[in-house]
């Protein structure tokens, strides 16, 4: 048999982001209803070059796929290279045969926006009309994206580190570049930085506010202060991996918050097995780890259409 090669370039003509978002809102529910199987993803720590690999197999839907994914932040600076980057090899569960090798540093940043999205959709008072992004790189834009599949007309704000970063974001959506506590005062606040030292303060964030803490993706990294999620109503991903690497992993590791304090995860309400905000002036906050499940979900979504359109190469790889 033959096997399909995707590149970037591929997956991007082929991932329209509200299928993407729908995909994934679908493996949420399968997650939930304990439809899906997904060891917790495995970790190689490389400190000797400030970086990681991860992989996430997973199978769910009768697809069964696994993703070789990167973490290294300084990237950018040393290589001219992206801090994330991704494989995905797409297997046919029934004979184990490769059906599709992917670019999936598209498809990881497509399955991130659309958590959040899922999330907010999920979580978010009412409403809401106002979304702030605390990190204004490529993950700000497929959050954004996605986050209008289910939102009309929201008033967009960014803030960064780099004022041209949150200037050039803001200026390509249509929204404002501004100081870190105007973008946590709104009604949905996205964070996406790789920070070991909470950013998010707590007096910053308003009564009945939803935040999606999608930046702590590894052992001591952490967005929120303690007292945010304290004070919330707090759904992760999946318990083993937010406890390893989630922004719940340092107060939970430190005493300050405890398995009692996580309502649950977002599978659970995305599937009506769990109930989600309790009120207008509740905070929620959805810890994001991603998981394999959501990849598969998209991968198997860019392949499908890939197949149907014809695009990619073909070939004799294995047999």
């Amino acid at each position: 048999m033959n096997t399909r090669i995707l590149t970037r370039a591929d997956v991007e003509s082929l991932l329209e982001i509200e299928g993407a978002v729908h995909a994934v809102e679908g493996a949420f529910e399968a997650h939930g209803r304990g439809k899906a199987r997904m060891p917790a993803k495995v970790y190689l720590d490389l400190p000797e070059h400030d970086g990681d690999f991860r992989a996430m197999p997973s199978f769910m839907d009768g697809s069964a796929g696994v993703k070789w994914v990167n973490s290294h932040p300084k990237n950018p600076e040393r290589h001219q290279l992206p801090s994330v980057m991704g494989v995905y090899v797409l297997s046919d569960p029934a004979t184990a045969a490769p059906l599709a090798i992917l670019d999936a540093t598209w498809i990881t940043a497509v399955r991130t926006g659309a958590a959040a999205a899922v999330a907010s959709k999920h979580l978010a008072r009412d409403g809401a009309r106002t979304i702030g992004f605390v990190g204004c790189g490529v993950q700000a834009r497929t959050m954004l994206a996605a986050h209008r599949v289910y939102f009309d007309d929201l008033e967009v704000f960014g803030a960064d580190v780099f004022a041209d970063a949150a200037k050039t974001f803001a200026d390509e959506v249509g929204g404002r570049a501004v100081p870190l506590r105007e973008a946590c005062a709104c009604d949905i606040v996205c964070c996406a930085t790789p920070v070991r030292t909470p950013v998010v303060q707590r007096g910053w964030i308003q009564r009945g506010a939803h935040i999606n803490a999608m930046g702590a993706d590894g052992p001591g990294k952490q967005e929120l202060e303690a007292t945010i999620l304290r004070d919330a109503r707090v759904f992760i991903d999946d318990w083993e991996q937010a406890t390893h690497s989630g922004e719940i992993n340092v107060p939970l590791h430190a005493g300050t918050l405890s398995r009692e304090d996580v309502a649950g995860t977002l599978g659970e309400v995305v599937a009506k097995a769990l109930g989600g905000r309790t009120g207008g002036d509740e905070i929620t906050v959805f810890d994001s780890t991603g998981l394999a499940i959501q990849d598969l979900a998209v991968a198997r979504a860019a392949y499908d259409a890939a197949v149907e359109r014809g695009v990619g190469i073909e070939l004799p790889l294995v047999g």
